[in-house]
């Protein structure tokens, strides 16, 4: 796809490291010009850093003014950036948890969505009518049930939901822009650094791995593959959808749970 996004305009939040900074190296690669937006750093980032709090809408403001002043147009928005949330369950999560998850997780990648249609709404001299995609990272956890971590599952459902209204509002107003959902199953970020810490990496890879019926975990990578195409002209008649890499997890009945004993 080298050159298929040149003169395009992307935001990849939490676009550090992980699936955003593997999604990120992608969309340079095709050709679109990458801001990398997020509250960590980038070191060798493909694209201009811009240090970014995707719980604020000030933060918010302010990014999709520097972009469209500094580039002239907004295309592709990647709403990547996420936490866990930890393990709680329904009676062990505390609202103060509660909250944080879903201001990051949920309240966020809303925030992201309402002003990517805002920026790609904007034209400049130069810039033709937008075919905007925007591209908003789920989980398996918004697909199906489970005991915990309630707070994040919570999020990456309202994620699923949010990313289909955004669609068909999109398409109600004749706005030429796409909005699709991501959701992976393990793939081997920083949000597994507890077990990484506690077992070793190889180790917790395995053990995770073996929770896939494909057999191993995702690679950040796995995922940025996904993401690049949900925001080139290839997926243009796909909206309002849901794409599953998970590696067949939620494809049946499993064996063993992702985590816990066998």
């Amino acid at each position: 796809m080298s050159g298929e996004l040149s003169g395009r305009v992307a935001i990849v939040t939490g676009g550090a490291s992980g699936i955003g900074a593997a999604s990120a190296a992608l969309l340079a690669e095709a050709g679109a010009t990458v801001i990398v937006a997020d509250v960590n750093e980038a070191s060798g980032s493909p694209g201009r850093f811009v240090a970014h709090d995707v719980t604020s809408e000030a933060a918010w403001k302010s990014l999709l003014d520097d972009v469209l002043a500094r580039e002239g147009r907004l295309d592709i928005m990647v709403n990547n950036a996420g936490v866990s949330g930890g393990s709680g369950n329904i009676e062990t999560t505390t609202v103060e948890n509660w909250q944080r998850v879903q201001a990051i997780n949920s309240e966020g990648v809303f925030l992201g969505s309402k002003y990517a249609i805002a920026g790609m709404k904007k034209t400049g001299p130069d810039k033709p009518a937008s075919k905007g995609s925007i591209v908003n990272i789920s989980s398996i956890a918004g697909l199906i049930g489970s005991a915990g971590p309630t707070a994040y599952t919570a999020s990456k459902g309202a994620v699923r939901l949010l990313s289909k209204s955004v669609a068909m509002y999109c398409a109600e107003q004749k706005y030429d822009i796409r909005c699709n959902s991501v959701h992976p199953g393990g793939v081997d970020t920083a949000i597994f650094n507890p077990l990484w810490q506690a077992v070793g990496h190889e180790q917790g890879k395995a053990f995770i791995g073996s929770r896939h019926p494909i057999g191993r975990m995702a690679e950040p990578g796995d995922l940025g593959e996904m993401v690049l195409w949900l925001a080139s002209d290839r997926s243009s008649f796909v909206t309002g959808a849901e794409f599953v890499a998970d590696g067949g997890i939620t494809s049946g009945l499993q064996r063993r749970p992702l985590l816990g004993p066998s």
